[in-house]
């Protein structure tokens, strides 16, 4: 059996203890304080091995989809075989466009890049095409709706004192908005992610409300989030720039956006579609008036391929970085982030491969 042929693909859930100051918020009627997420190790027959990551909402429904659809597919094949991940996209398209199967297949994506870097001996922003930085700023990312002013304000002023030049809400009133402006003063962008918060014909009012406040741009404003017709319309009629894309199911979902302009932000999420998606996004947008700014709010070899992303692209973005208290912080002493910035890794691959603690399962799900 050739050298480069892969042996086993294995999902390890991870689900991260955290805490963010503030009482836990609830998610489908349970508090949520952890951050789930799911390790991807790819091994091939000379003992290499490679990581990635995906998004993972329900650990045994990603575990039953790896064990039963990825992994029987991808073993046995060659994994520099560039045909692997498209046929394999195309052999489960009918499982769904979007979803778990989809970001699945995105965490094995990432896996083969940093398998792929590693065997040429190259950080993987050498296969795309070299970095254009050294460093990346980091912008603070708050986990979302801490209900009052007096929370937002603490939050905000610690992120500030541990050096983030950049603030992100997870809020979707002006009043937020506005206490967090009071705390960070004139100059710090603020962007403002409301989750899909409004229909079509609420969303030009609450934006409005939100002006005096000058927040950078506005994400994902509008539910259903696909809906590109409707986005033009507010891009046009709010003045404030939109960023969208976390929710796609594809990258030609994104290609459409940033062929009609209809916002200035393409978001595309590694852990969801993949980074060979992302990177064609990403250069899909030079030369346009798009940018592509990478959405990464999990931690692991997600978290290291959208900053080798950055680092590679045209444009220059801020990477995501969700402000909370992690009972075990991945990266923190290869790559860790210094007074709002992060050094772009230059050893093989991504970078710097999981803590012991993480590939062995300790916070498994």
């Amino acid at each position: 059996m050739p050298a480069n042929t892969i042996v086993s693909v294995t999902c390890i859930p991870l689900r991260l203890p955290f805490h963010h100051w503030s009482p836990a918020p609830l998610f489908a009627g349970r508090p949520r304080d952890k951050l789930d997420s799911a390790l991807v190790r790819v091994q091939t027959e000379d003992g290499a091995v490679a990581w990635g990551e995906s998004y993972c909402v329900e650990p045994r429904a990603l575990t039953a989809i790896f064990d039963t659809l990825i992994a029987p597919l991808a073993c046995g094949r060659d994994a520099d075989d560039g045909t692997l991940l498209p046929g394999m996209q195309r052999t489960l398209h009918n499982l769904g466009r979007s979803g778990p199967v989809v970001h699945a297949l995105a965490g094995l994506d990432i896996a083969l890049w940093d398998l792929r870097a590693k065997r040429a001996g190259v950080p993987l922003h050498a296969l795309l095409g070299g970095k254009r930085r050294d460093r990346v700023r980091v912008y603070a990312s708050l986990l979302q709706y801490y209900g009052n002013a007096e929370r937002l304000d603490a939050v905000t002023t610690q992120a500030l004192q541990e050096g983030y030049a950049e603030i992100k809400l997870h809020e979707r009133t002006a009043d937020a908005l506005a206490a967090v402006r009071r705390s960070t003063g004139p100059g710090i962008p603020i962007m403002v992610d409301t989750n899909c918060a409004w229909l079509p014909a609420e969303a030009e009012a609450a934006i409005d409300a939100m002006r005096p406040y000058d927040p950078f741009w506005i994400e994902e404003p509008l539910w259903p989030p696909e809906d590109d017709r409707e986005l033009a319309r507010l891009k046009r009629a709010c003045g404030i720039p939109l960023a969208v894309g976390e929710n796609a199911s594809s990258a030609t979902d994104l290609e459409r956006l940033v062929d009609t302009g209809a916002v200035q932000y393409v978001q595309p999420s590694v852990i969801k579609m993949g980074l060979s998606a992302a990177w064609r996004i990403a250069q899909k947008c030079v030369g346009t008036p798009v940018v592509c700014a990478p959405q990464v709010a999990f931690f692991g070899p997600g978290y290291l391929a959208s900053l080798h992303l950055i680092a590679a692209q045209q444009a220059e973005v801020s990477l995501e970085r969700l402000y909370v208290e992690l009972a075990h912080v991945p990266y923190a002493r290869s790559v860790p982030i210094e007074d709002g910035w992060v050094r772009v890794p230059d050893g093989p691959g991504l970078g710097a491969d999981p803590e012991a603690e993480l590939a062995a399962g300790r916070y498994s799900a």
